[in-house]
């Protein structure tokens, strides 16, 4: 065999190329997660570990990887990843704060402050991927920990370093702003790393991601529109618009759904979202079949929204008993509320009005005001209102009707005057005098000085609570409503300042036993109507002496 002479030149020149090749499928790995491709991210990462158990950037990116699918966090598996690394590399800056990522998600705020101050000080505050990792545990949108103003003060140092050039940090830089709800700096933050990388798709997509959460398309639409123009390969932004288009056209939406089912891992979501576009499409009964072929695979881990879908298509189908108990059960397994919507609960709202149980009835409103707290958009609120509200007419339910008018005056933004009275009228309605009471006797008149109604229905509801009036409740209620009546429009409501004083000219009279007040009343009528004959005529009576009873003979009985 001939033997090879060494070359030093040559070992280095492999030596280089060995590190080139797996330092690239690190890089592939994050490319892979950065498409939120996780099993493919999880794949390469095992993989590089496999092959070099302490490559530490391939040990952070994989419990990145387990921690970055909102719905099926592995919380456990990124902590145990991080400990065992923690065992044989203490002073690993990266997994130092990856550690400190677990511990804000189990709410170690200190622990986890400590963990991310050592990363810094160990690369003293140089090292941009361990600032941009610190940051990034801090800004996840995702969870309600961490602190997004640390994140940015962080990623602030991060810019000061020489030759700073990473799109990466003012992506984050944008997530913190997002999580503080300044969409303003958020989107400034985004279009810095788009100015940086052009291609990043993510910075527009994030972009969209703001005005969808205030829901403007006009600005959402084109920004996920832009992000898979500039990288076709950007499954995130596919999937959005397949959801937008899946409630406004469906073959749009089917266009979407098939490039994001070609840029993405095939797995369970995948499944999920071909189930829900054959809803979509209207195919009511291959939906019902396939959300529950899902369910029946999965068992626990099935997505929730499988029970939703499966109880819409039961639904349709004309089964409104297995349909409610579907939708029950998908309430009970959706963790993440913000995905619940009103009309889910109009589903089981118009299925128990359907009953004749008045038990059942009950029901159906508390669904339709759940539905109206749920839902943020006005032409919604309105639709379950007046389905609501037809409904408590049809069965002459008084007291649904009342809690309905709350509901519409406490649920929106700016209620009005009509508001307020019918919310008062309709427990005056319902015999709710107390709730009436409050209403107009206390929140319409202070509102509303300058309007009579409040006064008026204040005096209505005080003499309903005391129909008898021995409680006196209803004379301040009339007093003041006569001093309304005088500064609000003498003339107008002449005849009904007459009418009040009559009121309580037999109040006086009648219940107080008070004839000079009551002969006060009238004279108060005549002052402002010195013709009216009913007026004088009472107050004849009032002022006429005493008749004298004759005596009787003596010796008589």
């Amino acid at each position: 065999m001939k033997k090879i002479p060494f070359s030093l030149s040559a070992a280095v020149a492999l030596l280089f190329t060995s590190n080139m090749l797996f330092a690239q499928s690190v890089e592939q790995g994050k490319k892979f997660l950065y498409y939120e491709r996780y099993k493919s991210a999880k794949e390469t990462f095992e993989k590089i570990l496999q092959a070099n158990p302490n490559d530490l950037n391939a040990v952070y990116w994989l419990g990145q990887t387990l921690l970055a699918p909102k719905d099926n966090r592995d919380t456990a598996g990124a902590k145990a990843l991080y400990q065992k690394s923690l065992m044989s590399n203490g002073t690993a800056p990266l997994i130092l704060a990856g550690m400190g990522e677990i511990e804000l998600l189990e709410g170690k705020d200190n622990d986890a402050k400590q963990h991310f101050e050592t990363a810094i000080s160990l690369t003293k505050a140089k090292d941009i991927d361990v600032l941009n990792a610190v940051a990034r545990a801090n800004a996840n949108v995702d969870v309600k920990v961490g602190d997004p103003n640390y994140a940015i003060d962080k990623l602030n140092t991060a810019t000061q370093i020489k030759k700073f050039n990473d799109p990466e940090t003012y992506l984050i830089m944008g997530d913190a702003y997002r999580k503080l709800i300044d969409g303003g700096n958020a989107v400034l933050n985004y279009t810095k790393a788009l100015q940086m990388q052009p291609t990043l798709a993510a910075a527009e997509y994030k972009i969209g991601k703001i005005y969808l959460s205030q829901n403007n398309k006009e600005y959402f639409l084109p920004a996920f529109e832009k992000a898979v123009a500039i990288d076709p390969a950007y499954a995130p932004a596919y999937y959005e618009l397949y959801f937008y288009w899946y409630y406004h056209d469906v073959n749009k939406a089917g266009d979407y759904l098939d490039k994001y089912v070609a840029n993405t891992d095939q797995g369970p979501e995948m499944e999920y979202s071909k189930a829900d576009y054959l809803w979509a499409s209207g195919k009511f009964a291959e939906a019902k079949t396939r959300a529950q072929n899902l369910i029946n695979q999965y068992g626990d881990k099935v997505a929730p929204r499988m029970y939703r879908l499966l109880a819409f298509a039961q639904d349709t189908l004309g089964d409104p008993v297995a349909a409610k108990q579907s939708m029950l059960t998908y309430f009970s397994k959706e963790t993440d509320t913000s995905r619940i919507r009103g009309s889910y609960y109009e589903l089981l709202a118009k299925d128990d009005g359907k009953s004749t149980d008045s038990i059942t009835q009950l029901e159906a409103f508390k669904y339709y005001g759940m539905a109206i707290q749920k839902d943020s958009l006005p032409e919604d609120k309105n639709r379950y209102i007046v389905e609501a509200t037809a409904l408590a007419k049809s069965t002459g339910n008084k007291q649904a009707q009342a809690q309905l008018a709350e509901l519409v005056y406490t649920t929106k933004k700016s209620p009005t005057q009509t508001d307020l009275y019918n919310w008062g009228y309709a427990n005056y309605q319902a015999g709710n005098y107390k709730k009436s009471d409050s209403i107009f006797c206390g929140i319409y008149e202070t509102q509303y000085p300058n309007e009579v109604y409040g006064y008026l229905w204040c005096s209505k509801t005080k003499l309903a609570e005391d129909t008898t009036m021995q409680s006196g409740i209803v004379e301040p209620a009339w007093l003041k409503l006569i001093d309304a009546y005088r500064k609000i429009d003498s003339v107008k409501y002449k005849p009904n300042i007459i009418t009040t004083y009559f009121y309580l000219a037999g109040y006086y009279n009648d219940v107080k036993k008070d004839k000079q007040k009551a002969i006060e009343m009238f004279e108060d009528v005549l002052a402002i109507d010195p013709t009216n004959a009913d007026a004088t005529k009472f107050k004849q009576i009032l002022t006429a002496p005493p008749k004298r009873v004759a005596a009787k003979p003596k010796g008589t009985k």
